[in-house]
This record gives C-alpha cells, sequence and structure tokens, in this order.
C-alpha cells in the first residue's frame, strides 16, 4: 500500500462547505438526531482549535471544537471527528485528535468533553466522567460521555448541564 501524502493544518473558513460534506459521508442524516449535533447546533466553533486533513486538494479528515460551559465554568467540547470512510484505518482520526487537543492546550483550555467510544478515546487521555458530574441536554449513554482535563484539578469545577456557548 502506498503510503498517503497527508497534510494536517487549521481549519478554515472556506473549509465549511467541504467540511459538511464530509459529515455527510462519514455520518450519514441520522448524525442530526444524536445529542452532540443537538447540543452545537447555533453555537459558536472554535477556529481556532479546528484541523483538518488532505490528501491532495480533497478533505479526508476534519476535527472540530466549540465552546460548552455549566454555569460558569467554561471548556470545549470536542467534535465532530470525521474521516471520509475511504480513509478510515489510517490514523487520520488520530492524528487529528492529537492535533486538536494539543491546540486546545496551547490556547490555555482547562478541559475537552467529547462523547465517543471510551476504548478508542483513552489512548489520548480520556476517562468516563465520573458519575452526576456533567449532563447533556438530551439521552446519552454515561458510559460514552468523556473528559480530559488540560489543566489539572480543572474537572472539579465542571458540574451539571453542559450548555454550548451560542453565537450572536
Amino acid at each position: 500500500m502506498t503510503a498517503l501524502s497527508l497534510v494536517i493544518r487549521p481549519e478554515r473558513p472556506e473549509d465549511a462547505p467541504a467540511i459538511e460534506r464530509l459529515q455527510a459521508r462519514a455520518f450519514g442524516p441520522g448524525r442530526f438526531a444524536r445529542t452532540a449535533y443537538r447540543l452545537r447546533e447555533g453555537a459558536d466553533e472554535r477556529m481556532d482549535l479546528g484541523v483538518t486533513a488532505s490528501v491532495g486538494s480533497f478533505l479526508v479528515g476534519s476535527v472540530r471544537m466549540g465552546p460548552v460551559r455549566t454555569g460558569a465554568t467554561p471548556f470545549v467540547m470536542l467534535g465532530p471527528l470525521a474521516v471520509d470512510p475511504s480513509f478510515e484505518g489510517r490514523g487520520i482520526g488520530g492524528t487529528l485528535t492529537r492535533a486538536a487537543i494539543e491546540a486546545a492546550r496551547q490556547a490555555g483550555d482547562g478541559l475537552v468533553i467529547l462523547v465517543g467510544d471510551a476504548p478508542y478515546y483513552a489512548r489520548f487521555g480520556f476517562t468516563v466522567v465520573p458519575p452526576g458530574r456533567l449532563s447533556l441536554p438530551g439521552p446519552v449513554d454515561p458510559a460514552r460521555l468523556l473528559w480530559l482535563e488540560l489543566s489539572p484539578g480543572f474537572g472539579a469545577g465542571a458540574a451539571g448541564l453542559v450548555e454550548a456557548v451560542r453565537a450572536g
């Protein structure tokens, strides 16, 4: 198999249409019914934390992060992480995840949460949110609500209903 000529770079505003097409290919129309997607509706995106992966001019992967909070405690939510189905299994998702986490760390964010597969995200340091600490505005399997403290002890101040920081 030939090695990919993969280019990882920060997301740019003009990437939005290609990212939307990528998410449609990766997740299908059912994505809109998921709690994590509903939480992000109408919310700002942290463009400084978004990362893309391309092979030539073809966008094959993307990860975004958005600002969320519980009460007055702000942090970020990773997702969606999307990889084109024809490029799955090549480490693109892991590369994007590491880049986004590092961008959040460099930006001074204290905590990253996500809804995802615990065995997959454990390699990046994510753990299951302790029972009763955080809730989302919709159904989520508690075993899939994960967090990663970027600042030690930051999670102690995060408790309650997670809300998206809305645009406007």
